[in-house]
């Protein structure tokens, strides 16, 4: 039973992990039509500053969880404005050009910090007892924060002028124009907020598990497997599919062990894709 409960609450906290990151990469790639190759290098940025805030400078966790988020948010903002904006249409530029942001991220990380990983602690210690296993109550709070995280992005797409403006611009660019939508200003928007939920990520996560310049290449493949498996734009999508990664990942390191847990986790995403072509959610590339 221990171990049930532990696999169950490392399932829960992967998948946390990974639904962060799929909602903003899915809020790209359903807006823009963006496939952004850089967004596991934003993880490890906000890695690297909520490290230097904290680990360093030794100012509060939270503090250096929000100068994540800002920093994060802010660079993907430019970027789309200085970059992305001028070959939004051009999908192989938009693919080369988000490649070598996460190129050059990751760069400027193993110059200012070293290629060595670097480990700084959760402020939270202690844990609960559960079903005879001691769950971290950190992981309870990564869990609880990805939580608020996705619904709160939920009630922003959907109870706010801004949101229904990007939501209209995913479903019909065109159309939304014609109705007052300024790509220019929204899409900015969107860049940032996706950006910014990788960065909160990184921040909130990399202190439970590990922090190098190369670990948002692992993050994003397992992001980009998310997406496809949820349904490519659909963000409900990718938040299901986030946690059933997560689940299948934890039980099968436990039960199979680690070197085989990846083998059968694609099987998995390989059957559920075969019977779902579409994905979990079922719907088209056009929706979000």
């Amino acid at each position: 039973m221990g171990q049930v409960v532990a696999a169950l609450v490392g399932g829960l906290t992967l998948g946390a992990q990974y639904a962060l990151m799929a909602l903003g990469f899915s809020m790209i790639f359903g807006i823009l039509r963006v496939i952004n190759f850089a967004h596991g290098a934003f993880y490890a940025l906000g890695g690297y500053v909520g490290y230097a805030v904290t680990g360093q400078l030794g100012m509060p966790f939270v503090v250096g969880v929000v100068v994540a988020v800002a920093v994060t948010a802010l660079l993907g903002a430019v970027f789309e404005i200085l970059v992305i904006e001028r070959r939004i249409d051009d999908h192989l530029a938009t693919i080369v050009l988000t490649l070598g942001l996460g190129l050059a991220i990751t760069a400027a990380l193993l110059i200012v910090f070293g290629p060595r990983a670097v480990a700084y602690h959760f402020p939270i210690e202690g844990g609960v007892a559960m079903g005879g296993a001691v769950v971290p109550y950190g992981r309870l709070v990564v869990i609880g924060i990805a939580a608020i995280a996705v619904a709160a992005v939920h009630v922003f797409l959907y109870r706010t002028q801004t949101g229904r403006g990007l939501r209209a611009m995913a479903d019909d660019r065109a159309t939304a124009v014609t109705q007052g939508m300024r790509p220019k200003i929204l899409f900015p928007v969107a860049f940032g907020i996706a950006t910014g939920i990788a960065g909160l990520t990184g921040a909130l996560v990399t202190p439970l598990f590990a922090l190098s310049p190369s670990i948002g290449d692992q993050v994003l493949m397992v992001s980009f497997l998310t997406v496809i498996l949820g349904g490519l734009g659909s963000m409900s999508g990718a938040v299901l599919a986030a946690l059933l990664i997560g689940l299948v990942e934890s039980f099968t390191g436990i039960y199979v062990g680690g070197q085989v847990a990846p083998l059968l986790l694609f099987c998995v995403v390989l059957v559920l894709l075969v019977v779902r072509p579409t994905g979990l959610a079922g719907r088209e590339v056009e929706h979000v």
